[in-house]
């Protein structure tokens, strides 16, 4: 007569666990539900909308006439693979991205060790370094052009006058400065973005291995090789990831200091080109859509090699 009763008593305890569980998913569903709704509406969507335009056979011109969607089609991917100038913008890109996250990493690195110690004005300095990255694209690209100007700006000026130039150097319209000198913008406006993380990690590093290596006699440069740069390289690696993403999809840097022009027509001002220039909504969904997949791929290896490394270590 006991077991019975112990089976009905163990019974309720076991709907409740089962009632608390169910509303613990709900109340987790509820609050994920937010950001699910927001990267649906805002990623989710418009990707796959851009995948949809890729194979569809469709321009500016023939909405009016058959609406968003046109006939199901490969030639984009074709035209896009294909054409004269998409190799040579693809490498110009690559260029282009590596070498402006590469330098803006290096001189984020170098003025975070400039202001590691404590002086005068440093908080003041280090509010100021911040000014590329914050001021508007606009407004540093039209100084920047100014500055530049083969006829009245102040660098040829400087450079005819003082350090021997026989005549202006159009540096915005001539390859390969424009390259050049795009990168170098670049590096200028996005290095505060490497030199705030890296201060923030160097902030962080405990002084006391630093401490021991001084007593055994290891010189500044051994020291940062040794011990400091070691423990900046997870943060290093995140950055060249995330300013690698960044650079590679950039398009108003490029577009206003040179328009694509001088042998500076990254992929991003050539989709724009492309779908401004010849109303080809297609073409260009297509175009973003291989640049998609090289970068994805891109990124695939570079998280590959540098997990390698960090097992290694």
């Amino acid at each position: 007569m006991s077991t019975p009763t112990l089976t009905r008593a163990a019974a309720p305890p076991r709907r409740r666990a089962s009632l608390d569980a169910r509303m613990e998913n709900r109340d987790g569903l509820t609050m994920i539900a937010p950001t699910a709704l927001i990267i649906l509406v805002v990623i989710v969507i418009p990707i796959g909308w851009n995948v949809v335009l890729a194979f569809q056979d469709t321009s500016l011109e023939t909405i009016a006439e058959r609406g968003i969607t046109g006939s199901p089609t490969f030639d984009n991917i074709v035209r896009v693979l294909t054409a004269s100038g998409f190799w040579s913008s693809l490498w110009t890109t690559v260029v282009y991205s590596v070498a402006a996250t590469a330098g803006s990493v290096a001189v984020g690195l170098a003025a975070a060790l400039a202001f590691r110690r404590p002086f005068r004005s440093r908080g003041l300095l280090r509010a100021f370094m911040l000014l590329p990255y914050v001021a508007p694209v606009v407004a540093v690209a039209f100084v920047w052009e100014m500055l530049l100007n083969p006829q009245y700006g102040l660098v040829n000026t400087w450079g005819t006058s003082w350090l021997g130039w026989d005549e202006p150097v159009d540096f915005l319209g001539q390859e390969p400065f424009a390259l050049l000198t795009v990168i170098a913008f670049e590096i200028w406006r996005y290095f505060p973005f490497a030199f705030m993380f890296l201060t923030a990690r160097l902030v962080a590093l405990p002084v006391e291995l630093e401490e021991a290596a001084r007593v055994d006699g290891a010189t500044p440069s051994q020291t940062f090789r040794h011990v400091i740069f070691p423990q900046l390289v997870p943060t290093i690696a995140l950055l060249c990831l995330l300013r690698l993403i960044m650079t590679f999809n950039k398009f108003d840097d490029v577009y206003l200091l040179t328009g694509g022009t001088a042998g500076t027509e990254i992929a991003p001002v050539r989709v724009y080109d492309q779908l401004t220039g010849n109303l080809d909504i297609g073409g260009a969904a297509a175009n973003a859509l291989v640049l998609a997949v090289v970068l994805a791929l891109f990124l695939t290896v570079y998280m590959r090699f540098f997990g390698r490394k960090e097992q290694d270590g």
